[in-house]
């Protein structure tokens, strides 16, 4: 990856950030260069090189950003979905040491828990029809797709939706169809009697499971390292907002 933040990506983030009132514009330029650069390495903020200016108040800034849901705000900016499709998956990473121990809320509370991978955070994303992502939730490694499904999918509406069959639950099929979605979801080994579902279209699948292995390129989602759920969101949306300029 190139040292620096991409100019369109940059370029659109301005555009955005100026129709933002209440933005201090001051250092804008660098703070957002250390950002992509903590994205990219996923060192400790400490470790900042100090022609970014202040870790600390480095640190400060973008834990206001995503508290204000600035983060979220570019995010969902820079999307021009194709929502013929929709598919819904979701991918464990690792947590580091330095992740645990948030004084205010426990580990489950900051989308921290043990799973057979170790110390782990489940992100849940759905993306359109291109692999592109549009919403991220974030749960501990233990917990199961299933369960956060509903909110992942509430605001899909009349898309084919595309998923593994982990999303294979009669409840969430009843859904979908009440948002007036197609399904295509294989049926689970515990089926008795299993359901049909297009196996040719089912391979387009294979986007959402790219756009994880894109987003992972970034060592900052690779691995987590941040205390909060929040601010590791952040991170999240900011590589979101990536794969949409590219």
């Amino acid at each position: 990856m190139d040292d620096h933040m991409p100019k369109p990506l940059l370029k659109k983030i301005f555009e955005i950030l100026i129709m933002i009132k209440g933005i201090h514009k001051k250092n804008l330029r660098k703070f957002l260069e250390a950002i992509w650069f903590r994205l990219k390495t996923g060192c400790q903020w400490r470790m900042l090189p100090s022609w970014f200016g202040k870790w600390r108040s480095i640190h400060n800034r973008f834990l206001r950003w995503a508290k204000k849901g600035i983060s979220s705000l570019m995010f969902r900016a820079l999307q021009v979905p194709d929502l013929q499709e929709t598919m819904c998956d979701g991918t464990i990473v690792r947590a580091a040491a330095c992740a645990a121990g948030h004084e205010k809320d426990g580990n489950e509370k900051q989308a921290l828990d043990r799973s057979k991978g170790g110390f782990t955070t489940r992100i849940h994303a759905v993306t359109d029809a291109l692999g592109n992502p549009l919403k991220f939730l974030l749960s501990g490694g233990n917990r199961n797709e299933i369960v956060f499904a509903p909110e992942l999918v509430s605001d899909v509406r009349d898309p084919m939706v595309l998923a593994d069959k982990g999303y294979d639950s009669d409840a969430f099929v009843s859904l979908l169809k009440e948002q007036n979605c197609d399904v295509c979801i294989p049926p689970g080994g515990n089926r008795k009697n299993p359901g049909s579902y297009d196996r040719h279209l089912y391979k387009e699948r294979h986007l959402i499971e790219c756009c994880f292995g894109k987003m992972k390129w970034f060592r900052g989602i690779f691995s987590r390292f941040d205390k909060t759920a929040e601010a590791f969101m952040g991170f999240l949306e900011l590589a979101g907002a990536v794969l949409w300029t590219r």
